[in-house]
């Protein structure tokens, strides 16, 4: 356990400010204003890279506090002794090692959920980042300043909040950041819809999205309907075909992960000279508070969404492109998280899909949790 601050070991102390331009960012994008949250100071030797894009288990320091009703122009003390302040992995400041640092302030921006179940909560809102708050579209962040660190030396230091994360595109009259914000391309179109039930469940309107892959001729064969594959995975439509949150089905795409890299070759010339079959295949944007898929099922921390999918999202994508739409014509697969999901939605909805391919599922069961029998 560290030592309490002393003369010896005085701590550290930031004073962050939240400029009136930052803030009415946040109100232009939709988000919630008075603003709530969690205010970071997060401190680094790398020159060359912000720290806000330094974290991690074994990343950057940093120390957080809660913050409410925050207006334009106030200021907060992050300091050792504060109820709310946490550090990692230093539990105070006076930790760090004497030396040259560079420091930043970082804002996530919370909203409040006046759930059916009686709970309100302040969580982060899904602003199509999938769950990398040091990313997301509606979060602030400061200038880098350098910071040396003596020993037996406290001092405070300022920091402005000043730039607000914006989304990939503008937003349009009308738009949301929720589940990202896509420009369509040749073979790849971007849907969103307001669920009602999942709305109704946390008490905010709440929306989920598609990314739907096109095969070659179909905007050829107008008077042509199609199977389709709904594609399950984790973070958004990351899956076992070439497409990303960052890269969208390119000639050129590199896989930034290094699971799917070889399941991708010759994919893209594949499809789009028409040698594979022609189906249409469809990947869910089902970010959420928690996480960044859910998992396609109900659930009563998370609500409906597998309702949601099954009654409002899907029907919606059937309608709208030229899928067949009956029970034998919708398939699944996944791999990994997607894997469960696969399995989830073919147990739950039988009558719903022809059939399922997971492929290394997360544990279905506790027979087999991480090889072990539990």
């Amino acid at each position: 356990m560290a030592c309490e601050p002393s003369a010896e070991k005085p701590s550290l102390k930031f004073n962050i400010t939240l400029s009136e331009k930052a803030f009415q960012g946040i109100k232009d994008l939709g988000l919630e204003v008075p603003v709530k949250g969690r205010v970071f100071v997060i401190i680094s030797k790398d020159k060359d890279r912000e720290p806000r894009l330094s974290t991690g288990v074994t990343g950057s320091p940093l120390w957080g506090m809660d913050i409410k009703n925050w207006e334009g122009g106030e200021q907060v003390i992050i300091e050792d002794g504060k109820e709310s302040v946490r550090g990692y992995p230093f539990d105070h400041t006076w930790e760090l090692p004497s030396g040259d640092y560079f420091i930043q302030a970082f804002l996530n921006v919370y909203t409040t959920f006046h759930r059916s179940d009686g709970h309100i909560v302040e969580m982060h809102l899904n602003s199509g980042a999938h769950q990398n708050l040091f990313r997301a579209p509606g979060n602030v962040f400061s200038e880098v300043i350098p910071l040396t660190i003596k020993a037996g030396k406290g001092e405070m230091k300022d920091l402005t909040l000043t730039q607000v994360i914006q989304p990939l595109l503008p937003l349009g009259e009308g738009d949301v950041l929720q589940q990202g914000n896509y420009k369509d391309t040749e073979w790849v179109k971007y849907i969103k819809i307001k669920s009602e039930k999942i709305s109704e469940f946390w008490g905010q309107e709440m929306y989920l999205g598609a990314n739907i892959l096109l095969p070659k001729g179909y905007q050829e064969n107008p008077e042509v309907y199609y199977p389709v594959l709904y594609m399950q995975g984790h973070s958004s439509g990351f899956t076992p075909v070439p497409w990303s949150p960052e890269e969208w089905f390119r000639e050129d795409y590199v896989p930034s992960h290094p699971a799917v890299g070889n399941q991708l070759d010759g994919f893209y010339k594949a499809w789009t000279s028409g040698a594979l079959p022609k189906m249409i295949v469809v990947t869910f944007r089902d970010s959420n508070p928690y996480f960044d898929t859910s998992y396609s099922v109900n659930s009563s921390n998370l609500g409906p969404y597998g309702d949601a999918l099954i009654k409002e999202l899907i029907p919606y994508i059937e309608e709208r492109f030229r899928i067949i739409s009956e029970p034998w014509a919708r398939v699944i697969a996944g791999r990994s998280t997607g894997g469960w999901e696969a399995a989830a939605l073919m147990i739950q909805q039988p009558n719903f899909f022809a059939g399922s391919w997971p492929w290394a599922p997360d544990p279905v069961d506790f027979r087999k949790l991480m090889q072990i029998n539990i």
